[in-house]
C-alpha cells in the first residue's frame, strides 16, 4: 500500500516512543478511575483501560493514542492516561496540549515521577533548561531509582557543557539499569568528546548488546578506529535483519556506517554505493538548502555595503578569533592549536554572532553588534580575554565582523575542493547542513563560500588570515609559526601537538583530531571519482579549479 510522505513522517515520530516502551500497570488499573454508579460504564472504562496499556506497551502508538483519547473524554482521572497522552502528543509536535496533560497527570497524583520527567524532557526542548532541572530533579527525589530521570538529566547537563556531572548522571542511569540502551549509547559519545574512546567503544558495543538493531551505535563505532572487537558488530552491521522494521532515519544510520567501514577497508566501491544510498534517503526527508544559503550570502554582503564602521565608544580588550569557512576543511584541527595557549577560551561551534545580529535587527537596540555578541559571550561566564567561534558559516558575516566588532581577526579554512566536497559528502551532518547530501550543492556552496571570502578579503585584506589545509598538516611547524605570528602571539612548541589537548570536541572530527598531525586525508577524492562526477563537471567550468582536477 502507497503511504504519504506524511504518514511516513508520522510513523517515525512514533518510532521513537518505543525507545521506553510503557510497563503494563494492571495493579493500578482500577486505581484511578472516576467512580460512576453505572457498573456496566466502568467496566466498559477499564477494559479500554487495559487496552490502551497494552497497545501502548506493544508500540502500537496510534491506536494507543486514540485510546487515551476516548478514555479522557469520557471523563477518567487516571495519571498514567494523561502522561501517556501526553507523552504521545510531544512527539507527534503538540507540544502545548502535552503540557496541559502531563501536568494533570501531576495534579491527579503529585509523586508520580514519570510525569514529571516527561514534563521535564518537553520543556528542555523548548529551551527551559532551568525549570526542566527542577521537574527532572523532582522526579528523582520521588523515586530515587528512576532511571530514565537520571539519563535525561545528564543529557540536560551534557547540553549546557556539565560533562563531569552528565557522566554521574548518565553512569548512575546505567547502574540502575545495565541494559539501558540509550543511556549506555550517550555515554559513549561523551567519552569519545573527551577522547576516551576505549571505553568509549566498550560503551557503544554494550547499546548494541543490548538492542542489536540500536542504529545510532553502529555508526558512532563506525568513526571510531578499529579494534580486536570488530568483527562481532560487523557481522550484524552487514546482516540483512538489521534493515527490517526500521525507519528511514535508521537505514541512513545504518548506510553510513556501512560506508564508513568500507572506506577503511580501502573498498571505495562499495563505499561509494553506501554513501549514495545514504545521501538520497536524507534528501528525501530533508531536501538541499543550498539556494537558501546562497541567497543568504549574498544578502549579507549587500548589508555590509550599507553599514558604515561601528565600535563601542568603550572598546573592551578582547581579542575575538573567528575561524570561518567549509566543514571538514580543517578548522576543528586549528581550534585545538589555538586552544593550546591557556588564555583562549574556545567557544566551539556556537552560533551567537548570528543570534547577536539579528536581535539588533528585530529591536533595534541601542548596543552595537560588538557590545551584543560580548554580551553572550559573558553569558557563558567566558574568563578569558581571547575567544575562538568555530562556527564556520560567520564566513556569510565577514564584513559584518570586521567593520563592526574591534579587534576581532578571521581565519579562513579552506582545502582541495574536491577532498573538501567528498569529507562533507561522507560526514552526515545533522540539520542545518541539509546541501551535505547532495554533491552538487555541495559544489555550489564550496564555490559561493569562496567567492564570497573573496570579495571580502579584497576589502578587508589585513583582517584575514588564509590557512591552507594541505600547507598546515605537510608542513605543520612553518604554517603554524607563521600563523602564531600573525595573531601577534608568543610561540610555544606545544602548538605543534594540538591531540594532545584534553579540551572538549564535540564534532565530527572528534576521532581525526586526537591523533598527531598528518597528511593521510589528502588526495582522498580520487578514490571517489566516480561518484564526485557532478563536482567535476561544476568545477570545471572555473579556470581557477581547473588545475585541481588534472
Amino acid at each position: 500500500m502507497y503511504e504519504s510522505k506524511k504518514e511516513k513522517k508520522r510513523k517515525e515520530n512514533f518510532d521513537q516512543l518505543k525507545i521506553f516502551p510503557i510497563e503494563l500497570p494492571l495493579s493500578e488499573i482500577k486505581e484511578n478511575i472516576s467512580s460512576d454508579k453505572d457498573e456496566t460504564s466502568d467496566n466498559h472504562k477499564e477494559s479500554l483501560l487495559i487496552k490502551a496499556f497494552k497497545l501502548h506497551s506493544e508500540g502500537n502508538i496510534q491506536e494507543a493514542k486514540e485510546y487515551y483519547k476516548k478514555l479522557i473524554n469520557q471523563g477518567i482521572n487516571n495519571h498514567r492516561v494523561f502522561s501517556n497522552y501526553g507523552l504521545i502528543l510531544k512527539y507527534i509536535g503538540n507540544i502545548e496540549e502535552a503540557q496541559v496533560l502531563l501536568r494533570k497527570a501531576i495534579e491527579i497524583k503529585p509523586d508520580f515521577a514519570e510525569a514529571y520527567s516527561n514534563l521535564g524532557n518537553i520543556l528542555k526542548d523548548l529551551g527551559n533548561l532551568k525549570q526542566a532541572q527542577v521537574l527532572l530533579r523532582k522526579a528523582i527525589e520521588i523515586k530515587p531509582d528512576f532511571a530514565v530521570a537520571y539519563y535525561n538529566l545528564g543529557n540536560i547537563l551534557k547540553d549546557l557543557g556539565n560533562l563531569k556531572q552528565a557522566q554521574v548522571l548518565l553512569r548512575k542511569a546505567i547502574e540502575i539499569k545495565p541494559d539501558f540502551t540509550e543511556a549506555n549509547y550517550n555515554l559513549g559519545n561523551i567519552l569519545c568528546e573527551i577522547g576516551n574512546f576505549k571505553e568509549a567503544e566498550l560503551l557503544l558495543l554494550q547499546s548494541i548488546k543490548n538492542k542489536y538493531n540500536f542504529t545510532q551505535s553502529y555508526f558512532a563505532l563506525s568513526i571510531l578506529q578499529s579494534s580486536s572487537k570488530e568483527k562481532e558488530w560487523h557481522k550484524k552491521l552487514f546482516s540483512e535483519n538489521i534493515l527490517v522494521n526500521q525507519s528511514t532515519k535508521n537505514h541512513i544510520d545504518i548506510y553510513f556506517a556501512r560506508a564508513n567501514i568500507m572506506h577503511k577497508q580501502k573498498n571505495f566501491q562499495e563505499s561509494s554505493k553506501y554513501l549514495e544510498l545514504a545521501n538520497k534517503l536524507k534528501l528525501k526527508l530533508n531536501p538541499s538548502n543550498s539556494k537558501s544559503f546562497i541567497e543568504k550570502s549574498r544578502t549579507l554582503l549587500i548589508e555590509t555595503d550599507k553599514q558604515n564602521v561601528q565600535y563601542p565608544e568603550n572598546k573592551k580588550k578582547l581579542e575575538s578569533i573567528f575561524i570561518v569557512g567549509m566543514p571538514r576543511s580543517g578548522s576543528t584541527l586549528l581550534e585545538s592549536i589555538l586552544s593550546m595557549n591557556t588564555n583562549v577560551n574556545a567557544l566551539g561551534e556556537i552560533n551567537i554572532l548570528e543570534k547577536a545580529f539579528l536581535k539588533l535587527q528585530t529591536f533595534k537596540k541601542e548596543l552595537t553588534l560588538a557590545e551584543e555578541y560580548w554580551k553572550k559571550i559573558s553569558k557563558l561566564k567566558v574568563e578569558s580575554n581571547i575567544t575562538t567561534n568555530k562556527n564556520l558559516y560567520n564566513y556569510q558575516y565577514t564584513g559584518l565582523i570586521v567593520k563592526k566588532i574591534p579587534d576581532s581577526k578571521i581565519i579562513h579554512c579552506f582545502r582541495h575542493p574536491l577532498d573538501n566536497i567528498l569529507s562533507i559528502y561522507r560526514a552526515h551532518f545533522g540539520k542545518g547542513n541539509e546541501y551535505s547530501s547532495s554533491i552538487a550543492d555541495c559544489t555550489k556552496i564550496y564555490l559561493d563560500q569562496e567567492q564570497i571570502m573573496t570579495q571580502y578579503k579584497n576589502r578587508f585584506r589585513s583582517n584575514i588570515y588564509d590557512l591552507s589545509y594541505e600547507k598546515l598538516v605537510s608542513n605543520p611547524k612553518y604554517e603554524i609559526k607563521s600563523l602564531i605570528s600573525w595573531l601577534n602571539w608568543k610561540w610555544d612548541d606545544s602548538y605543534l601537538s594540538p591531540h594532545l589537548n584534553p579540551r572538549l570536541v564535540s564534532t565530527a572530527s572528534n576521532v581525526e583530531v586526537r591523533s598527531p598531525i598528518n597528511s593521510k586525508s589528502i588526495g582522498g577524492w580520487k578514490n571517489y571519482k566516480d561518484i564526485l562526477i557532478p563536482a567535476i563537471e561544476i568545477i570545471s567550468k572555473t579556470k581557477k579549479y581547473r588545475e585541481f582536477i588534472d
